[in-house]
C-alpha cells in the first residue's frame, strides 16, 4: 500500500514491532524523530564504535569519515560510495513495494538510496545503536523529503521486528564491529520473508592482516572481528541462504544472498 498523508512512515513500522517493543514505542511522543527502542545504553566493542557515538563523527560521518576509512579497507582500486550503494541495491535486489531494514544505518546515507529505489509502496526501517548517528539522520531525512522511510534505535543482535518482517536486510561496514557478530546474521536471518534477500559488507582475512596469537589482540584493541574468507558465505548458507555471491576488495568483503523458501 502507498505511503499517505494519513499512514506515516512510523504508522507503517508500527505493526512490525515486537509486542514488548509496540509497548515501548507508544509511550513516545508521535513526532519523535526516531523510535528509541533500547533502555539504557549498549556496552561497547571497543574503540571503532565508542567514536560512533560521539557527537564529531557523525557531523563527517557521510561525506569524510566512512569514505575515507572505506577506501583504505578496500585499496585504491576498490569501489568508492556510490558504488557500493549500487553493489547495496543489486544485492537485495530491490523493486517497488519492497520492505528493506538497513541494520546500522549510519546517518541513512545506503537508507535514503533504498527509500528512493523502493518507490512510495515500499518502506525502509533505518537501525542503529548510536543517538547521535540517528540525530543526524533524522536531520538529513527531514532535508530529503522521503516519506517512505523511518530511523529506529536497536540492537541488532536482538531486533525488535516479528519475523519474516521484511523482503531485504543490509548491513554494511557493521558486522565485524558486533560484540555476538554470529546472533546478528541469527536475527537478520529471522526478521527476512522466505525468498527475502542479505547485503553486507564487512572485513575479511587477507595476507596482510594480522595472524596467529596478534589476531585477537588487534580485534580486542580496535573492537573489530576479521573474519575468515569463507567463514561468511559458510554462515549464510547453514542459515538457508542460497544463490551466495562472494566479492573480496582489500581487507573487505560484499557478500549476498536468498533466503530459501520463496520460490522462482
Amino acid at each position: 500500500m502507498a505511503t499517505t498523508e494519513v499512514e506515516s512512515a512510523r504508522e507503517r513500522v508500527l505493526p512490525l514491532l515486537e509486542p514488548a517493543a509496540r509497548t515501548q514505542a507508544d509511550a513516545l511522543a508521535a513526532d519523535a524523530p526516531y523510535l528509541d527502542l533500547i533502555e539504557g545504553g549498549l556496552e561497547s566493542t571497543g574503540v571503532t564504535q565508542d567514536l560512533m557515538t560521539t557527537g564529531f563523527v557523525p557531523r563527517i560521518y557521510e561525506r569524510y569519515w566512512r569514505p575515507a576509512l572505506g577506501q583504505l579497507a578496500k585499496g585504491v582500486t576498490g569501489p568508492g560510495m556510490a558504488e557500493e550503494i549500487r553493489i547495496a541495491r543489486l544485492l537485495l535486489g530491490l523493486a517497488p513495494g519492497d520492505g528493506v531494514l538497513d541494520i546500522a544505518c549510519g546517518p541513512g546515507n545506503f537508507s535514503r538510496a533504498f527509500a528512493a529505489g523502493v518507490g512510495d509502496s515500499g518502506l525502509v526501517v533505518g537501525l542503529d545503536a548510536s543517538e547521535t548517528m540517528l540525530r543526524r539522520g533524522a536531520e538529513e531525512l527531514r532535508a530529503s523529503g522521503l516519506d517512505n522511510l523511518f530511523l529506529v534505535r536497536g540492537d541488532a543482535t536482538a531486533l525488535p521486528f516479528v519475523g519474516h518482517s521484511f523482503d531485504g536486510v543490509c548491513c554494511f561496514a557493521a558486522l565485524h564491529l558486533f560484540d555476538d557478530p554470529i546472533a546478528g546474521l541469527d536475527e537478520m536471518t529471522r526478521v527476512l520473508t522466505p525468498g527475502g534477500r542479505i547485503a553486507l559488507m564487512t572485513s575479511v582475512q587477507r595476507q596482510l592482516a594480522p595472524r596467529g596469537p596478534l589476531k585477537p589482540i588487534t580485534e580486542r584493541l580496535g573492537g573489530m572481528r576479521v573474519f575468515g574468507q569463507g567463514e561468511i558465505v559458510d554462515a549464510l548458507r547453514e542459515r538457508g541462504f542460497d544463490d551466495v555471491h562472494q566479492r573480496l576488495s582489500g581487507l573487505v568483503q560484499f557478500v549476498g544472498g536468498r533466503l530459501a523458501g520463496g520460490g522462482e
